[in-house]
């Protein structure tokens, strides 16, 4: 004995009717508010480079991060000629 599946799923759309929701009743996205974990740490180098590229000269670079021109030189591979 067979019974159809429709009866066996009253809820179920027919066959071959679209199950995606319209794009009207889809929710909007909501902002994600930023946690902790949302942070990375750069590394001395790094600070230097992002530093340099956002224009900075070398003594600000070295007085903000503490560091000697010399190092700041050599992180950025800037040799010091004579």
């Amino acid at each position: 004995m067979s019974s159809p599946i429709s009866s066996q799923f009253p809820d179920a759309p027919p066959a071959g009717a679209s199950t995606a929701a319209p794009a009207a009743q889809s929710p909007r996205p909501q902002p994600v508010a930023k946690a902790e974990g949302d942070t990375v740490e750069l590394t001395l180098s790094q600070r230097v480079y992002q530093l340099h590229t956002q224009g900075q000269r070398v003594s600000q670079i070295a007085s903000s991060l503490n560091l000697s021109e010399a190092a700041v030189n050599s992180y950025l591979n800037i040799s010091n000629r004579s």
